[in-house]
């Protein structure tokens, strides 16, 4: 089934119902997915169902709406939108319920996400960006509630830059920015913050975006007077209506089981957001939801008798069929014959489904059940490894994990044996193993030649008059030779454009480039970042500023559940290379000096994490960035935007490496690593330290994610064989991090002579003004001290006790 989503505009009466059936058939279609998820959850088969069921009437009718190169960005009830573009078909559902890993079967997430969550392919096999404007697209689905709203802001921006700067090349990406970001969301989940920052900001910069609200009145257990004000959002939302004295959004509201007004109500909305650069917004109401919130429960525990006979008589599906035949559009027979049709063809794709999900299994199963054979038939624990193999043999449909298990298993009774059989069944397990691991865990960062990692590293060049100048000009002048040089890339942030950052770190850029291309935002850092992902999605490379590190915490969700994730639950097919620009480091005060390294490193696994120590390492990051497709985190160190560095010839050109340590300084007796405004300190004790004897190697981590894809810390402990980390983050965070990649992943812990330690801020937030920086964070005092007691512990003789 490959439906045509065209509108009812100027159509035949013959093609009109021929558009209604073809409708029908997709949202039976739809609901019969639905029932039978629903069933294989509940059989076991499948681990978790959320359907759309109740939804598939607005759903239809936003397709009809929806043009090439348009995007959604939407949620987990969206099944019949993307069976009416023709991205959906039943066994691709279904395999999407079993978690199937093979992309070509189940093209949204390869079983990384469950069911219900959506995708359309962005990307080539080499990574290169396909035609978006020839086809209709799906940003990347995630359940958080709410978190798709973001990005939503962004998709709609692109397609206002894309019009206004007229330098900027369009191909693929726009067709003059006539797309339009469709934006769906359920009513419970308007709650959340994510939807009102988003509404505001798009309200304010007047974006072509349309929200969709699919409202039935309920978010799982929960009513809608809990949920909102009044109990209805439109209303809620009135005083953002525009009128001819303001600008603002076209509120629209439509039952959501009339499909003749559901039909005109979308394609006013996509009119009016396409031709005009207006956002809109839909509330779809009186929708139900048959099956309840999920298969984690049913509906019929919070849901009155006469709200669960309401919504059986005003099932959008059901309306539809009797408007159908009020209209003689068709007959009940010709109806009741499509419907069996359909339930064929539901029925038979989920049986198709699971044997192709089965197929691989049980091929591999046959395998492993007779090496198993032939193992056991050679091994004195011929009973254990026998029990095994029956116990496979009784699974009738096996998962990997069956699989890897039972065979890991079987090893262990074959410990110290030398036989053929031993090699052959070691050799099956760890195949198995290098073949399956990859499908759950390949992606998380770009395994293309041009990612970050590979760039090559370029040094800064320096004419010989060596002007010194602040920091921040060498990040000006830097910023200003990439939008000249990358007329794509574009920044924008809390006091980034007019005043040129809070640092002045793009100071005069706003007047050169366009107020498009370096803008200030609103106080709104969780929707700069969903900016930033919807644009970098449509093919620009945006650079998001947040103010200050901490403010970051703002965004965190958004960050480490939508951007970081982003390559991996496409499995490659959509990338978005946002980089996110902010500063921090030992300032002084609670809110604005912290230092949450630790919490940054895990939660955003997926991106860049790089810690410059001044500003031209920061310019290099930006221009290695700028020839690599990845999303990155950059935070300059704060106070360090008026100390005076030597201003580079080769502005734009030199790239900083991601994934090296830099040695400043060599030494033999203890190797001291950390990173940003602290290394600064580091460096002047390691001076210090040479008075009283001890030669320290002082070096740079430069980048968190990666580290040191060069081992060289390992290679310093080697000449050294102690260490000690200092990080500003508090105890257990950053450092620890720090360590287990030492100690771990390089081995580190073999050339040790004393044990490994950290240096690391309090436990609590650092205090206002230089003291409360100096006895909350290490200090220079600090720093010695710890470094002279290793060496004391080492040699007491030659290092009495200093207090």
């Amino acid at each position: 089934m490959k439906p045509d989503p065209s509108t009812s505009n100027d159509i035949s009466f013959d093609d009109f119902q021929s558009q209604i059936l073809q409708d029908y058939e997709v949202a039976v279609t739809s609901r019969e997915c639905s029932l039978l998820g629903r069933r294989e959850v509940l059989s076991g088969k499948a681990k978790f169902g959320i359907f759309g069921d109740g939804k598939e009437l607005p759903q239809l009718a936003m397709a009809r709406a929806f043009q090439d190169g348009d995007f959604r960005s939407g949620y987990y009830r969206d099944q019949t939108f993307m069976m009416a573009l023709g991205y959906l078909t039943p066994k691709e559902f279904f395999h999407g319920l079993y978690a199937t890993t093979d992309l070509e079967k189940e093209p949204m997430s390869a079983g990384r996400q469950m069911g219900g969550h959506f995708v359309t392919h962005s990307l080539n096999e080499d990574g290169t960006w396909k035609d978006l404007t020839k086809q209709k697209n799906s940003s990347a689905d995630i359940s958080c509630t709410a978190g798709q709203m973001p990005r939503l802001l962004g998709l709609a921006q692109a397609s206002k830059i894309y019009r206004n700067v007229k330098e900027m090349d369009q191909t693929n990406f726009s067709n003059n920015g006539n797309e339009v970001a469709w934006g769906t969301i359920g009513n419970a989940s308007t709650s959340e913050g994510h939807f009102f920052e988003t509404v505001n900001a798009a309200g304010v910069m007047q974006v072509p975006m349309v929200i969709c609200i699919w409202d039935d009145e309920y978010g799982i257990s929960v009513p809608a007077e809990f949920h909102t004000t009044k109990g209805d959002i439109s209303e809620m939302l009135k005083g953002l209506q525009r009128n001819e004295n303001a600008a603002g959004y076209e509120i629209l509201k439509v039952k959501g089981w009339d499909y003749t007004a559901l039909t005109h109500t979308f394609e006013n909305a996509s009119d009016i957001a396409r031709e005009n650069h207006v956002p809109v917004l839909i509330h779809v109401t009186e929708l139900t939801q048959p099956q309840g919130h999920s298969t984690s429960g049913s509906h019929e525990r919070y849901k009155s008798a006469d709200r669960l006979e309401w919504e059986r008589e005003n099932d959008c599906n059901k309306r539809f069929r009797e408007w159908i035949l009020e209209n003689g559009v068709s007959t009940e027979e010709e109806l009741k014959k499509l419907e069996r049709e359909i339930k064929q063809k539901v029925r038979a794709a989920k049986k198709e489904a699971w044997l192709e999900f089965l197929k691989p299994h049980l091929v591999a199963k046959k395998q492993l059940v007779q090496l198993l054979s032939n193992a056991a038939d050679k091994s004195s624990n011929r009973a254990f490894i026998t029990k095994i193999k029956n116990d496979l043999i009784a699974i009738e449909e096996p998962l990997k994990k069956d699989l890897a298990s039972k065979s890991r298993t079987a090893l262990r009774y074959v410990l110290g044996e030398e036989n053929q059989e031993k090699e052959q069944l070691q050799q099956w397990v760890q195949d198995f193993l290098n073949e399956s691991q990859p499908k759950y865990s390949s992606h998380l960062y770009s395994e293309l030649p041009n990612s970050a990692a590979h760039v090559k590293p370029i040094s800064p060049t320096y004419s010989e008059k060596g002007e010194e100048v602040d920091g921040r000009i060498i990040l000006r002048d830097n910023f200003d030779v990439l939008f000249n040089k990358y007329p794509k890339t574009m920044v924008f942030g809390e006091d980034t454009g007019n005043i040129g950052d809070v640092n002045q770190g793009l100071e005069g850029l706003q007047k050169k480039y366009g107020e498009l291309r370096v803008a200030d935002t609103g106080i709104r850092e969780t929707s700069i970042i969903g900016q930033g992902i919807g644009l970098a999605l449509r093919g620009l490379r945006p650079i998001a500023e947040i103010q200050y590190l901490d403010y970051i915490l703002y965004a965190i969700q958004t960050l480490s559940d939508d951007l970081a994730s982003l390559l991996y639950r496409t499995v490659g097919k959509q990338k978005a290379p946002l980089i996110v620009r902010t500063r921090g480091h030992r300032l002084e005060g609670i809110w604005h000096s912290g230092s949450p390294m630790g919490g940054l490193v895990h939660l955003l696994r997926g991106m860049h994490i790089l810690v410059p120590r001044n500003m031209t390492q920061a310019a290099g990051f930006y221009n290695t960035l700028l020839k690599s497709d990845e999303p990155a985190l950059v935070i300059e160190s704060l106070n360090g935007y008026r100390l005076k560095e030597k201003k580079p010839s080769n502005l734009g050109e030199f790239c900083t490496p991601i994934g090296k340590v830099e040695t400043l300084k060599e030494g033999s007796d203890i190797t001291l690593l950390s990173y940003g405004s602290t290394l600064r300190i580091v460096e002047k004790v390691a001076q210090d330290l040479l008075e009283v004897g001890i030669d320290a190697e002082v070096i740079d981590v430069q980048s968190l994610l990666p580290f040191d894809l060069d081992h060289d810390v390992v290679k310093s402990l080697q000449k050294t064989n102690r260490l000690l980390i200092i990080d500003e983050d508090v105890p257990g965070g950053c450092s620890a991090y720090l360590l287990q990649e030492i100690l771990e992943k390089q081995d580190g812990y073999r050339f040790l002579d004393s044990a490994p330690q950290t240096l690391t801020s309090k436990a609590h937030r650092p205090a206002y003004a230089s003291d409360g920086d100096y006895f909350s964070k290490p200090n220079a005092e600090d720093i010695f001290e710890k470094v002279y007691q290793i060496m004391q512990e080492t040699d007491p003789n030659s290092f009495p006790s200093l207090r």
